[in-house]
């Protein structure tokens, strides 16, 4: 008999907990915006983002910086969030445009002979968020980011590096975007 009852108070209370939280979630959503599940605010109106082709102004550097940069900030803003991606700048409530205006490599630990033991990629990006819907820049800045590599790993070590500097600043482009809107 006490384990019929015991289940019997568990099961009220467990579906009170689900009413209850059925009730205060929805209103805690709209007491916050609108929330996608990245952490990213998003105003109604915007429902898409294009994100053309990042421009590379640096020069040096891996091939294809300019497409991976491309990927990371379209896996940020239109993977990660409920904008979906709009091949057609004219069409798209938002647009992202990115240009990558610095590239280096410099040492960033000296081994006592004056030979590299570690190097460091240094990459400085422009990024501009234009709301197309009301007209207005929602984001104009510069994102630098750096990532360490051994000499040893060569051109494979430069490029994973770099590729790590450019995720790094598309999370940070994301983030600083998204959280004023």
């Amino acid at each position: 008999m006490s384990n019929g009852a015991s289940r019997g108070i568990g099961g009220r209370g467990r579906r009170r907990g689900a009413a209850l939280a059925a009730c205060v979630i929805p209103l805690a959503l709209i007491g916050c915006g609108i929330y996608s599940f990245s952490g990213a605010t998003i105003p109604d109106h915007l429902r898409t983002v294009a994100i053309p082709l990042a421009e590379d102004r640096a020069g040096g550097g891996p091939p294809g910086l300019d497409r991976l940069l491309t990927d990371a900030l379209i896996d940020r803003f239109a993977d990660r969030s409920r904008l979906a991606l709009e091949p057609d700048e004219a069409e798209a409530d938002a647009v992202v445009r990115a240009t990558i205006q610095q590239y280096a490599i410099s040492p960033a630990a000296v081994t006592g002979d004056n030979v590299a033991a570690l190097n460091r990629v240094s990459l400085g990006v422009r990024i501009v968020v234009e709301d197309r819907v009301e007209d207005k820049e929602l984001l104009a800045r510069t994102f630098t980011a750096t990532e360490d590599f051994e000499p040893s790993a060569g051109l494979q070590g430069e490029a994973d590096a770099s590729a790590a500097a450019l995720e790094q600043i598309a999370r940070d482009a994301f983030t600083a975007a998204t959280s004023d809107w």
